[in-house]
């Protein structure tokens, strides 16, 4: 899976109330809950102005907080392919593979990566290429059983897949 996206940075401690506010969470609906991604955020004006395909690079513990699911799935329908950080809140970083966002951390990345930068992630070789730069940056990689949900586009689907292949 590779990624390509022009960056938005964000600080450490990133929480899921500034990823997708709590006064928005009387709606299930992913498109509704894209629209106020990072609304509280220091770029509280990300789900305006991004681009599909723009990515999130991010500092330490992201998507600390609460351990609800709206997080990454309003980061996933707002059009993000993929999220870099230096580390990510344990729960967050379940929730994000089980719906199918795909994650990388990438600390040295982060560190030397600016906002505005264009950047490649290939995460089947856990790279970080900055193509404004040219410098290249190692991430995690997955096991393939991870990188398979992701493929699939989460948790629900690789089940339902294998269940599929299971009974054919």
């Amino acid at each position: 899976m590779r990624f390509r996206g022009r960056v938005w940075k964000f600080s450490d401690n990133v929480d899921t109330d500034q990823i997708i506010p709590a006064r928005y969470l009387n709606t299930s609906d992913p498109y509704e809950l894209a629209q106020h991604v990072m609304e509280d955020s220091e770029h509280g004006n990300f789900a305006k102005e991004h681009k599909p395909g723009d990515i999130i690079l991010a500092g330490r513990n992201f998507g600390c907080g609460s351990s609800r699911e709206h997080a990454p799935i309003a980061i996933k329908y707002a059009g993000v392919p993929v999220v870099i950080a230096k580390s990510f809140a344990r729960i967050f970083f379940r929730n994000a593979i089980n719906i199918g966002l795909p994650i990388a951390e990438a600390p040295e990345a982060v560190d030397e990566i600016n906002h505005g930068d264009e950047v490649e992630v290939d995460l089947e070789s856990g790279s970080v290429k900055n193509l404004t730069t040219g410098k290249e940056y190692k991430a995690t990689r997955f096991p393939e059983e991870l990188q398979a949900i992701l493929k699939a586009g989460g948790l629900m689907e690789y089940a339902k897949k294998k269940l599929k292949e299971d009974a054919g």
